[in-house]
């Protein structure tokens, strides 16, 4: 899974010169949340955000409605946006885990994907919770089953045989560190066309493995 899978191919981009009043009209418009800045060959130059279109009260506390609304208009994009220097960017090619990662590093709500010095597209927060529905089956009916395993070789292999020994087919897994549990990892998995009695009856044949939680969705 990389970033240009799931990535905003061609988006919406403005130019620093813009007023930042219209800038704003275009987020809302299109119920966007970022729009990158971009300069001669769509070279990256900075990002707007919401956050960024919202001006401070203490700026305006001390000015009158006529002196507010010459401010508000005199207002152009590069005055409010995330600067070049400050701008997180990732490639296309990069997984979405390093982008995952780039993100919450950083405590950010998108990347601008940039090849050879041009924005090619952006990726956001709500693509990452799409690739995680998708990894999980979030989008196909079936059972919904996390088990528990000790961290030791060869038992994710076990629950794997388990499935494949019934003649099931897994529509999607994934597994991490068990919360609050260290040494054991918990295992998602979805499989389709089958009964929650029956995929309880074949785990229970696998050592160790404990059923955390099952629901048919």
């Amino acid at each position: 899974m990389l970033v240009k899978d799931y990535m905003t191919r061609h988006p919406i981009m403005i130019p620093p010169t813009m007023p930042a009043a219209e800038a704003q009209k275009i987020i809302v418009e299109n119920k966007l949340r970022h729009l990158p800045v971009v300069g001669d060959g769509k070279r990256p130059l900075g990002l707007i955000t919401r956050d960024r279109l919202r001006i401070p009260p203490a700026e305006l506390g001390s000015l009158n409605v006529w002196e507010i609304t010459r401010y508000l208009s005199n207002l152009t994009v590069k005055d409010v946006m995330v600067k070049e220097r400050d701008l997180v960017t990732i490639g296309p090619e990069a997984t979405v885990e390093e982008a995952a990662q780039a993100m919450a590093k950083d405590k950010i709500g998108c990347l601008p994907v940039v090849e050879d010095n041009v924005v090619v597209g952006i990726i956001t927060e709500t693509d990452m919770l799409v690739n995680l529905a998708d990894l999980l089956g979030g989008y196909v009916s079936g059972v919904r089953v996390t088990v528990r395993l000790p961290g030791k070789v060869g038992g994710y292999a076990k629950i794997i045989g388990a499935i494949s020994a019934q003649g099931w087919g897994m529509y999607a897994t994934g597994s991490v560190p068990a919360p609050k549990r260290e040494g054991y990892w918990d295992i998602v998995l979805k499989v389709r066309d089958v009964s929650a009695e029956d995929v309880v009856s074949a785990l229970e044949q696998v050592e160790a493995c404990e059923i955390v939680d099952l629901r048919e969705t």
